[in-house]
């Protein structure tokens, strides 16, 4: 995947921008120095975004399921766990289905007996998705060693770094979410002309 560099690590042509095309290099470069740095915490995050996608891969797997259902009853879990559960509508963005899609998925999960279909709503037409008291358990039971090793691993620094981290992480994703909003709401940047780029 392009990082806005050469074969050796230095920058693109051009030195508008840094690893990734993250962040602006003024005339005297003088963010070039952090550009390998840069570099080494996007590839970290990418590498833990692929081994998360591998266990709930591996969650699939061990319950029998395709990945995108176990993706999406992973979803599930974690918004009841944060006390938000999930309505279909919210499900499908967040694993990126249409409502009709959706709608097939959370029927092979209710069959399966995974999740439950509620009206917790003072409006009765709004569905609650919550997991079954059968799954709940093997789920703890599949993710439990993940929870409690990352909390080790996370014990060893102090809380004013893991503030600061999760500062770090709230400040990509939201970034991020402007990023898909704006510039890649119809799929990716509009092509550039010989104008120039096209507005959106």
């Amino acid at each position: 995947m392009p990082n806005g560099h050469g074969a050796d690590g230095s920058a693109a042509a051009g030195g508008d921008v840094t690893a990734d095309g993250i962040g602006p290099v003024d005339g005297n470069g003088a963010a070039g120095h952090e550009a390998p740095r840069v570099d080494r915490v996007m590839d970290g995050l990418r590498a833990f975004g692929a081994n998360y996608t591998e266990f709930t891969r591996r969650f699939a797997a061990w319950l029998g399921l395709h990945s995108t259902d176990a993706a999406a009853l992973v979803e599930i879990l974690y918004a009841e766990d944060q006390g938000a559960p999930l309505s279909p509508a919210r499900l499908s963005e967040r694993v990126s289905l249409s409502s009709g899609a959706t709608a097939i998925l959370l029927k092979r999960l209710e069959q399966a007996g995974h999740i439950v279909r509620t009206r917790e709503s003072t409006d009765r037409r709004v569905v609650t998705l919550r997991s079954s008291p059968d799954i709940r358990p093997r789920a703890m039971v599949f993710f439990g060693p993940y929870s409690e090793r990352m909390a080790e691993a996370m014990a060893a620094y102090p809380p004013q770094e893991i503030q600061r981290f999760e500062e770090f992480l709230g400040g990509l994703r939201s970034t991020m979410d402007t990023l898909l909003a704006n510039e890649y709401r119809d799929g990716g940047p509009a092509p550039e002309t010989r104008d120039g780029p096209r507005t959106p």
